[in-house]
Order: C-alpha cells, then structure tokens, then sequence
C-alpha cells in the first residue's frame, strides 16, 4: 500500500513539473527592457519576436558555447511578465548582437540550469532587436506599475504576436488541474487499499 501512494505521488510531482517547466518555454512575456551604455533611457518593447518566449534570444539547450574574448558591446535584457495587474521581472540576459553572443544572467529571485553561462544568439533576433533600439525610450518600469498604465502608454512599442497570455498565466493553471488530478489519484488509491484490507 505504501509502495503504490509513493508511486502515485512521484507520478504527480514529475507530471507537474514537466508541464510547469514545457509551458513556461512556450510562453511569451509581457514585454522587455533594454538598456545599454550607448543609450540614454531604457528602451522599452512588446515586439513579439523579442517577447515570445524563452528561448526567444538564443537555445538554451543546444547553443551552450566558451565564454568569448571579447564579445563586443552588450545590451542588458530584463523580461517581465503581468501579475495580477503589476509588471514583474522574470529574467535578465546580456545581448550582443555584433559577436553574436548571449549571456544568461538567470531568473530574477531564482535559478535555472542556464543561469551565468554563455549561448550563441539566435541569427534572426538581431534584426527585430536593431529595431527596437530605433523605437521610442521611455523610463524602465517599476514593479508596481499597473497594468493598464503600461497598455495605454503610446510610447511603448504594442507588436504582439496573436496569443498574448504570459507564461504566468498558463503555468498556473496547468500545476493547479495536475495538483488536483493526483491529490484524487491518492485518495482514490488509499481508499481502494482499505476497501481491499
């Protein structure tokens, strides 16, 4: 009997951190910050080449590369998602897209396997992040800003793929129906046990 409840709890435990880790790859972020030394403001865009996930800068899991010599001018990344109405910071990397080159800084109050390692960027990013450097800067976001205020404001770049839900948003609920879908599989297994006994 207490062999199948442990069974029954690492099934539940793996699956849900399967599905929390495989939808937050997928998942896009609110928008991003840029700053830079060759810039005055931070850049702020909700292009959707740049926002739409996490693997939106360079592959993680295949582009792992030696830390370079010189890797050139860089560009700090910092990418939010909403939260209940507010903005909060996800993760932060180093850009540069002259070299080619993308260094994983890791997630902000956090950690992942990719954090302080270096990546070869992905070739098709420059062109949408050579054209947010050319945007309109506003001020970096504070983590208290609504929402609202953010989606009124003209001056941030609004180019969002079709499917704007944040990554947030669907991790959620996916933890929250595997949660439940294993706290009944438990029950039902312990119930059936005593039936049996």
């Amino acid at each position: 009997m207490f062999t199948r409840f442990r069974i029954a709890l690492a099934i539940a435990l793996l699956t849900t951190m399967l599905i929390s880790v495989s939808v937050t790859a997928k998942g896009g972020f609110a928008f991003i910050t840029i700053t830079g030394v060759d810039l005055k403001e931070a850049i702020r865009t909700a292009d959707g080449e740049l926002t739409l996930g996490f693997f939106a800068f360079a592959d993680f899991y295949r582009n792992k590369t030696e830390a370079p010599a010189d890797p050139g001018a860089g560009y700090e990344i910092t990418r939010y998602y909403v939260d209940n109405d507010h903005e909060v910071a996800f993760d932060r990397l180093h850009y540069y897209p002259e070299t080619g080159f993308v260094f994983y800084d890791g997630i902000v109050n956090g950690s992942s396997e990719y954090d302080g390692k270096w990546y070869i960027a992905k070739t098709e990013i420059k062109a949408a992040f050579e054209s947010a450097l050319t945007g309109t800067t506003v001020a970096a976001p504070s983590s208290n800003q609504p929402v609202e205020q953010a989606q009124k404001d003209p001056t941030v770049q609004q180019k969002q793929p079709g499917n704007s839900m944040t990554a947030s948003q669907l991790v959620m609920p996916a933890i929250a129906t595997v949660s439940l879908a294993a706290v009944v599989l438990i029950l039902f297994l312990s119930r059936r046990n005593r039936a049996v006994q």
